[in-house]
């Protein structure tokens, strides 16, 4: 009651200070602080206070660029954006109260369906973070069962640049991880110690004009092309890392390479892994990482996850929303 004796700009700076949740709960109260809260200035602020410290983000849930790179219109803005929406389906929090109340992992329904469900799921993994980063994601996940445990060592070669390794999540549940680099480890070696690009030798160019513009195409080696067709989806490892600069053009090129509908089906999920050495390094935001790389002109689910690979931390999160989705996938 108090604070309805003050100001309407008063009462908004004060309720800036609030949480998101503390200023929900205020809207309970009464009609007038219903309509109070839901003030756009005070939610834009908030959005784009908290945007870049949330940790993942996904397709349904990737708020428009234009939220937080425009200059505030109360007038045009009202009529585009409800902010506290916005806010809501946005925040990992949100997200995770609002996830469907389907059977975790796929339950298999019908004695037909299970056999064409794959009790391993496999995904091939690739990316820049694979072999940039000063701490290999890759060895760490090897070296640490109390995180992640191996079932079973690397299965094959393709063409040394890649092999598959079953890994065991914390529910029991085995999938399978296609690691394929850009080289050979002899190749990135030389190119590390000489300070040098190594050349991505998983895919190949294919120029075309769109418009007025060359346009950058890849296609990926046959060998490569094989993995894509059989795996139940993909797992691109990026550099999160802000001091090092990238060209996120070329990058959403290649992942619509590996991704592309004419290798398998185009519904595969693709789980982004935003990545940085170790905690001390500063990291682009997950959420401007999702826009730099274009991931909303992709066709199918896709989640963005802030992870370390010096510990892990945000991996198995990630995990278990690829394994949700890939098992959801191959049940219907």
């Amino acid at each position: 009651a108090a604070l309805r004796g003050f100001q309407v700009g008063v009462q908004l700076s004060i309720m800036s200070f609030l949480s998101p949740q503390d200023l929900c709960r205020l809207g309970s109260t009464s009609r007038y602080w219903r309509a109070a809260v839901r003030d756009p200035l005070l939610w834009r602020c908030f959005l784009l206070r908290d945007l870049p410290l949330w940790t993942s983000v996904d397709w349904k849930s990737l708020p428009d660029v234009e939220v937080f790179n425009k200059a505030f219109s109360e007038v045009s803005d009202n009529a585009l954006y409800d902010y506290m929406e916005v806010y809501k389906k946005c925040c990992p929090q949100g997200r995770s109260s609002s996830k469907s109340s389907r059977p975790r992992y796929g339950a298999v329904t019908s004695f037909l369906q299970s056999l064409v469900t794959q009790a391993e799921p496999r995904f091939a993994m690739f990316g820049p973070g694979l072999e940039e980063l000063d701490d290999s994601l890759v060895q760490k996940m090897m070296t640490c069962p109390e995180i992640l445990l191996v079932a079973g060592l690397p299965q094959r070669q393709i063409h040394g640049i890649g092999s598959g390794v079953s890994f065991q999540f914390n529910n029991n549940q085995k999938f399978n991880i296609l690691t394929l680099y850009s080289t050979t480890s002899v190749e990135r070696k030389r190119a590390r110690a000489e300070q040098a690009v190594a050349v991505n030798k998983m895919f190949y160019q294919e120029n075309s004009t769109e418009g007025d513009q060359q346009a950058v195409h890849y296609s990926v080696i046959a060998q490569v092309k094989k993995a894509c067709e059989v795996v139940d989806g993909f797992i691109y490892v990026a550099n999160a890392e802000a001091h090092k600069k990238r060209d996120r053009q070329e990058e959403l090129a290649r992942i619509l390479a590996m991704t592309d509908p004419a290798l398998g089906p185009p519904n595969r999920p693709l789980l982004v892994l935003s990545c940085v050495s170790h905690m001390g390094v500063e990291r682009i935001p997950c959420v401007y990482i999702a826009h730099q790389l274009q991931l909303n002109l992709l066709r199918q689910p896709w989640m963005v996850q802030d992870t370390v690979a010096a510990t892990l931390d945000g991996l198995l999160n990630g995990i278990e929303w690829l394994l949700e989705e890939a098992n959801c996938k191959n049940a219907q």
